[in-house]
C-alpha cells in the first residue's frame, strides 16, 4: 500500500496547548502504529513561518487574521484551500480531508466539486450542538445549524465522537442518507507523578485554604450551558462542610457577575473560584483528591473533561443528559436540574460515603476499556485506511 495522505482542518493545531480538538490531534499523532498513513495538520500561528514537523505529521501554519469570530470560517477556508493545492500538485491519490467541526458549510459545496475530481474522501466531525450554546446570538446560532446541514450533506463519512450525536445526525438529516461511524474522545489513562506531600500540590492547596478529600470539583469553560448555576444554587441549599472548587477562567466574564447577582454565592464561604491550573500533573493530582466531582455539561459530545474526571476522580456526579450518561454508565451517580435534586444527592453521600466505594472501579475500567488512546487511534487508522 502506498503513503495515504490525511489533512486535518479545524483544530488550532499541535503541539496541543489546550482544548478538546487540539488534544485529538495531538494524540492521534503520537500514538500512530499505522506509517503507512501520513498526516498534515493546519495550525493557526501569528507568524508565517514554514511547515514544521510534529509528532511525525507535517505541520502546516495558517496565519491568523484579526477579523473577530469570522477568523475561525477564514481559517477553516486558507487550511482547506492550502490542502487542496498540495493534493492537486503532488497528486496524492486516494487523500482525505477531515475537518473537525461545521464552521464552514455554506462553501463546501463549491470545494466539494474539486475534491471529487481529485477523488479526495471528505470526513467531518460534527463535534456537539453548536448552534444550541448560549453565548452564541441568534443570527449566529442560525449561522451554525445551517453550516451543519450543509456540512453533513457533503461529507463522505461524519465521524461522531458520542452516539447521542451520531443518532442525532442519522435522525435529523435523514434526507441525505448520511454515513456515519462512532468513535469516541480518547483519555490519558495514566495517574499523576505527584505524589501527595508533592510541593506543587502542598503550596496550591495552602493558596487556596484546601485540604485534600474536602472539596467538590468542577473543571470546565464558565459558559451558561455547563449549568454552573445550577450546581453553585443546589451545592448552597446542602448541608456540605466542604467546598466546591471551580476550576474556570472568570477574567472579564459578564456571566460571572450575572450569577453572583442571581445567587450571591459570595455570600458563601464554601464556593471557591480559583482560576485556571494548566499544570496537567497539577489538574490530574487536584481531580484524585477531590471528594467527587460536578460535571453539569448539556450541549456537545463526548466532554474530554467527563472522562479525565471518570478516570481520576473517585466519586461523580453527572448531569442526567444522554451524552453524560453514555460515558459514564453505571460508573457515576446522575443528577436532574430540579430544585433539591443535587441538594440531596450531596447530603446522602455525605452521610453514607462508603455506599457508593464500588463506582471508582466501575468508572475507571470502563473508561481503560473504550477510552484509552491506543484503542481510539487504532479505530481511527481504521477508518483512515479503508
Amino acid at each position: 500500500m502506498k503513503e495515504k495522505h490525511i489533512y486535518i482542518i479545524g483544530s488550532k493545531g499541535i503541539p496541543a496547548k489546550y482544548g478538546g480538538f487540539e488534544t485529538f490531534v495531538e494524540e492521534l499523532t503520537a500514538h500512530q502504529s499505522n506509517k503507512k498513513l501520513k498526516y498534515h495538520v493546519a495550525c493557526l500561528s501569528n507568524d508565517i513561518q514554514s511547515n514544521f514537523i510534529h509528532n511525525g505529521a507535517d505541520c502546516f501554519n495558517i496565519p491568523k487574521k484579526n477579523i473577530g469570530p469570522a477568523n475561525a470560517i477564514y481559517y477553516d477556508l486558507a487550511a482547506l484551500k492550502y490542502s487542496l493545492k498540495e493534493i492537486e500538485d503532488n497528486n496524492y491519490k486516494g487523500a482525505i480531508i477531515y475537518i473537525l467541526a461545521c464552521r464552514i458549510g455554506p462553501f463546501i459545496g463549491h470545494y466539494k466539486k474539486q475534491m471529487k475530481k481529485l477523488e479526495i474522501t471528505l470526513m467531518v466531525n460534527p463535534d456537539g450542538h453548536e448552534w444550541l450554546r448560549a453565548k452564541w446570538s441568534t443570527p449566529v446560532k442560525k449561522y451554525w445549524k445551517i453550516s451543519e446541514q450543509y456540512m453533513v450533506k457533503n461529507a463522505d463519512l461524519l465521524i461522531c465522537d458520542s452516539k447521542n450525536i451520531e443518532k442525532y445526525i442519522q435522525e435529523d438529516y435523514a434526507q441525505y442518507n448520511p454515513k456515519t461511524t462512532y468513535i469516541a474522545y480518547g483519555a490519558d489513562l495514566s495517574p499523576s507523578l505527584l505524589k501527595d506531600n508533592d510541593e506543587k500540590l502542598v503550596n496550591w492547596f495552602q493558596e487556596k485554604g484546601l485540604e485534600s478529600n474536602e472539596y467538590y470539583l468542577v473543571v470546565g469553560r464558565f459558559v451558561p450551558e455547563n449549568n454552573y448555576e445550577v450546581m453553585i444554587r443546589e451545592f448552597m441549599l446542602s448541608n456540605s462542610t466542604k467546598s466546591l472548587v471551580l476550576i474556570t477562567n472568570v477574567e472579564k466574564n459578564k456571566f460571572y457577575d450575572l450569577l453572583r447577582e442571581k445567587t450571591s454565592f459570595d455570600k458563601d464561604k464554601r464556593i471557591r473560584f480559583v482560576g485556571t491550573v494548566y499544570d496537567k500533573e497539577l489538574i490530574k493530582k487536584i481531580r484524585e483528591n477531590a471528594f467527587a466531582y460536578f460535571h453539569g455539561h448539556e450541549v456537545g459530545g463526548t466532554n474530554p473533561s467527563l472522562i479525565e474526571a471518570l478516570v481520576s476522580t473517585k466519586l461523580n456526579l453527572l448531569l442526567d443528559v444522554g451524552f453524560n450518561r453514555e460515558v459514564g454508565e453505571d460508573g457515576a451517580l446522575y443528577w436532574l436540574k430540579d430544585k433539591n435534586h443535587l441538594a440531596s444527592l450531596i447530603n446522602e453521600i455525605e452521610n453514607s460515603r462508603e455506599e457508593y466505594d464500588g463506582l471508582e472501579q466501575k468508572a475507571k475500567q470502563r473508561i481503560a476499556q473504550y477510552f484509552s488512546w491506543e484503542y481510539i487511534v487504532e479505530k481511527y487508522e481504521k477508518v483512515f485506511k479503508n
